[in-house]
């Protein structure tokens, strides 16, 4: 149905562009994903450290494209929930911050990933297999 790819795609649409940048050129993502990880005792080389986002970003390319798709929708919205999660609580940790203006920022791209993650939790528990023609 043209409704169902349409609705998928925009949801989609920023794991797509997002993963894919971040598999292509890690960059600043890199020294996060160090940080972040540091948390858990898990210490993390710079290569270590862009490998991770750079898997995590092709994960979130691919799972975006097929639920755009609707090719296992269900399993795409959970792998994008199992990406997205850490990688709000990596780069979006307002309450680290103590400039205003880049908490405030924080904040917004936190609440905004929360939502994201509210649309696939509905795909999961909604979600139906691509018809077959």
């Amino acid at each position: 149905m043209a409704i169902g790819f349409l609705t998928r795609s925009l949801l989609s649409g920023i794991f797509v562009v997002g993963g894919a940048e971040a598999a292509k050129e890690p960059g600043p993502r890199t020294a996060i994903a160090q940080r972040f990880m540091k948390k858990f005792n898990i210490d993390l080389d710079e290569t270590e450290a862009a490998t991770l986002v750079q898997v995590n970003g092709a994960a979130m390319a691919a799972a975006g494209a097929a639920l755009s798709l609707g090719i296992l929708p269900r399993l795409a919205a959970l792998t994008l929930i199992g990406t997205l999660v850490p990688t709000t609580l990596a780069g979006h940790s307002f309450w680290n911050d103590d400039e205003e203006p880049k908490r405030k920022m924080n904040q917004i791209q936190f609440l905004k990933n929360l939502g994201l993650i509210s649309a696939l939790i509905s795909v999961v528990v909604t979600g139906k297999a691509k018809r077959k023609s």
